[in-house]
């Protein structure tokens, strides 16, 4: 059992990564457990303040931002559960762990159900504290972190609602900053749901186009007699059903941003009228022999491969270049996994916010997410928890509300050493599964170990492990070899 004096005795672990912007709340009138579990908690790093009675904790609520609570069940004056229902009133975000008897465990467990975070039963351990401690952490330092990036995304001018902090993203954004300066024409690469059109816009509203028409056209979508009439314009009579004269996207969009999504469906007979649009900054409407200046930006996308199609010639090389004067690659989602925790956060907050009650996921739902690759990017991501929000009755998203495909997402095995009888010890599986966690988040071993469903200890203690197979592995190899 956790007491001042043998947690003092035993060597303070490390503190835990910002931890000490977090401040606890410990609520006990054992005097030794509520000291002991305070000397645990700072040596963590928490901020930590105390209290005897539930009165007490609510006047220290009042008064203090607090981000947790560890919560004793029996208290003088007020019941547990009481107590539990008043501090989330008056801190509905606050985490509130409770601390129990064997047996009263019941009334742990109806504290889950009433909003509580955690339980802990006595007598528990120094170790049980700071594991509970840590996942405490780190569940708090992800929603702030998000909470923070968040607003720090939106804070910046001109890339409009794109999410994401991965160096990838990152290197994005200064190119978009550095594209939005020029009037160059832009290729924006990426796959299907990655964003092409918010990356476009974000260029558009980052230099001196952003008072003027951004007008997207999907090539993709049209036949080839209307895109020629949307982007040319036409005169009367010019075709059938052509009653009326009309200007084209290019001279509506007289000092802006026309945006060709899908430039690599635009037949080779456009792609030529296109060209010479550009190079001779003017077009000539269908039907008509007068030629009409344009003063106009262009930006294209597609995902499909250019330097191919010119290849193959399906795509015009001199217009290849004369698009691809800039070139941006938006990266896929499976590239920069560490992100989907942020984008989950953002696309439930603004569901959250239509439907007028506060979304969140589990664990095990966004270990799901992280595990799966995406072939639809951002947009799938989207679209899934959209639905699993319409199909979920409660707040909390869980593993059974998202689509089938994602949480039977296999394991990603490949590098794994395969036995000649094909079966793969649990041992390597184990290992794997724990180095493929750590790449999805950019070595973050607190969030790593937070989605694997382990402590950070056994983690560390993992880790290690490898870290001293791979030295006698070594060291074999040296012995064999004479070094």
């Amino acid at each position: 059992m956790v007491t001042a004096t043998n947690a003092a005795v035993l060597s303070h672990p490390p503190q835990i990564e910002g931890a000490n912007f977090l401040n606890l709340l410990i609520v006990d009138d054992d005097r030794a457990i509520r000291e002991g579990c305070r000397e645990v908690a700072q040596s963590l790093g928490f901020n930590t303040q105390v209290a005897e009675s539930a009165e007490q904790a609510y006047r220290l609520l009042d008064s203090s931002g607090t981000d947790a609570v560890l919560l004793d069940m029996r208290l003088p004056g007020a019941s547990g559960l009481e107590a539990l229902h008043t501090i989330k009133k008056h801190r509905a975000d606050a985490l509130v762990i409770v601390v129990t008897g064997y047996g009263t465990v019941q009334s742990a467990v109806q504290a889950m159900k009433d909003g509580a975070y955690d339980y802990v039963t006595k007598p528990f351990s120094m170790e049980e504290l700071r594991l509970l401690l840590e996942r405490v952490a780190g569940h708090l330092r992800l929603k702030t972190e998000n909470r923070v990036l968040r607003e720090t995304i939106k804070s910046r001018q001109g890339f409009g609602n794109i999410i994401g902090r991965a160096p990838e993203m990152e290197k994005l954004y200064r190119i978009i900053a550095k594209a939005g300066q020029s009037a160059h024409p832009v290729l924006i690469l990426g796959e299907s749901g990655t964003g092409k059109e918010l990356v476009a816009k974000s260029i558009h509203f980052a230099g001196a186009f952003r008072n003027k028409p951004f007008i997207p056209v999907d090539c993709g979508s049209l036949v080839p007699t209307l895109i020629e009439s949307e982007l040319f314009g036409h005169v009367r009579g010019a075709f059938t059903g052509a009653t009326h004269p009309k200007d084209g996207l290019l001279a509506i969009a007289e000092g802006g941003t026309v945006f060709l999504d899908e430039i690599g469906e635009l037949p080779t007979d456009l792609q030529a009228k296109l060209l010479r649009a550009i190079q001779e900054k003017e077009i000539r409407p269908v039907g008509s022999v007068r030629r009409v200046p344009i003063n106009v930006r262009i930006l294209a996308a597609t995902n499909r491969d250019l330097e191919r199609a010119v290849a193959e010639g399906t795509f015009r090389r001199d217009l290849f270049f004369r698009l691809n004067v800039l070139t941006l690659r938006i990266p896929p989602l499976r590239e920069r996994r560490q992100d989907i925790p942020l984008l989950v956060a953002h696309v439930l907050e603004r569901i959250g916010r239509e439907a007028g009650n506060e979304k969140t996921i589990s664990d095990e739902a966004l270990k799901a997410l992280l595990n799966y690759d995406w072939p639809g990017n951002v947009r799938e991501l989207e679209n899934s928890l959209e639905r699993a929000c319409a199909l979920s009755s409660a707040n909390e998203i869980q593993m059974r509300d998202l689509p089938t495909q994602i949480y039977s997402a296999p394991i990603d095995l490949m590098g794994m050493s395969q036995p000649a009888n094909g079966i793969v010890p649990m041992a390597e599986m184990e290992k794997q599964t724990i180095m493929n966690a750590l790449t999805q988040v950019n070595g973050d071993k607190m969030l790593a170990a937070r989605l694997l469903g382990i402590g950070k200890t056994t983690l560390y203690r993992k880790l290690k492990e490898y870290e001293s197979q791979n030295w006698a592995v070594g060291q074999s190899a040296g012995a064999r070899t004479g070094g």
